[in-house]
């Protein structure tokens, strides 16, 4: 499977990942930040989950962040360029 296909799959099973980090990016935007990094939102969302959660954690995959940028900002209007992303390689 591709990066990309294992992302769909991730996020199809876990709807939550991409709920949580727009509520997390609209609290951010709401103190009058423009800008901010995935990365940081899924480090504080990693924290969030291994409090609230007893025995085996899911995994947030690196490099999953991406995609949640991308997809976030795509949409979700209000959130549009809230994340810096770079120019997207595609795979030969």
């Amino acid at each position: 499977m591709t990066l990309h296909e294992r992302f769909d799959e991730f996020h199809a099973e876990n709807p939550e990942v991409y709920r949580r980090l727009v509520e997390m990016a609209r609290s951010l935007k709401k103190t009058g930040r423009e800008r901010y990094g995935i990365a940081s939102l899924f480090e504080a969302l990693r924290w969030h989950i291994a409090m609230e959660t007893k025995g085996d954690v899911f995994k947030c995959n690196n490099n999953f962040r991406a995609f949640y940028a991308r997809l976030i900002m795509e949409r979700e209007s209000d959130l549009a360029g809230f994340f810096e992303t770079r120019e997207q390689k595609v795979a030969a």
